[in-house]
């Protein structure tokens, strides 16, 4: 059990990082007062799944449910 700890631990760590990365990497959201009104919202913002932003909201995700799930496991077993 100590060497799958270490290895879940070790996982943990690097997914904690890679998750660090795509957050800072992602643009900011302040509108400003535009989004009150709906003037956010561009030609842009519907191919958005296919853009960098995309990407890096998918890889977040992702990351995010590896780190959880790498977490609960550290916690069973250790």
């Amino acid at each position: 059990m100590a060497i799958l700890n270490g290895i879940v631990t070790v996982l943990l760590v690097v997914t904690a990082l890679v998750l660090i990365v795509t957050v800072l990497l992602q643009p900011g959201e302040s509108n400003g007062l535009g989004a009150i009104a709906g003037g956010a919202e561009t030609f842009f913002g519907k191919n958005k799944a296919k853009s960098i932003e995309g990407k890096l909201a998918l890889a977040t995700k992702a990351s995010a449910l590896v780190f959880i799930i790498c977490a609960l496991v550290v916690a069973v077993i250790g």
